[in-house]
């Protein structure tokens, strides 16, 4: 009589093959993380929130505002850098708002991806100023 005691594969199951996260996953994790930071305005330079407005227009083009809009990114195995162009609300401090954002980001991106961040870079491109439309007030005024 054999005995079969089963397959035996080595190490844990989860040492088993390997990850591959996508870039755009760590984007849209990261786009997602600022947007949640109160102060925040929007992500993206002028242009491309105006381009990205022109864009959600198109019929086919996808629905709703992008979440990589002003989100860069490089993605290793076990690490990833991130860039950020934001738009502050006025009235907020700024270095209040990038401080926020910086840790809401990391903490989001390592314990959704399990990537270690190694850097977050602001770049402030604009404030929103109250007197300022809205991209949805002007489109809607526009046509």
């Amino acid at each position: 009589m054999t005995e079969n005691a089963g397959v035996r594969h080595g190490g844990v199951p989860g040492s088993r093959g390997r990850t591959v996260i996508a870039d755009v996953v760590v984007e849209k994790i990261a786009g997602m993380a600022a947007r949640d930071v109160r102060g925040v305005y929007a992500l993206g330079s002028g242009f491309a929130r105006s381009m990205g407005s022109v864009r959600e227009r198109m019929p086919g083009a996808g629905s709703g505002k992008s979440v990589t809009r002003g989100v860069s990114v490089e993605v290793g195995e076990l690490q990833a850098a991130i860039d950020l162009e934001i738009v502050v609300d006025y009235g907020i401090s700024i270095t209040d708002v990038a401080g926020a954002v910086r840790e809401n980001v990391i903490s989001a991106v390592e314990r959704l991806a399990g990537r270690e961040v190694v850097e977050v870079n602001i770049m402030v491109g604009d404030v929103k100023l109250p007197d300022e439309l809205d991209e949805e007030e002007e489109r809607q005024r526009i046509q």
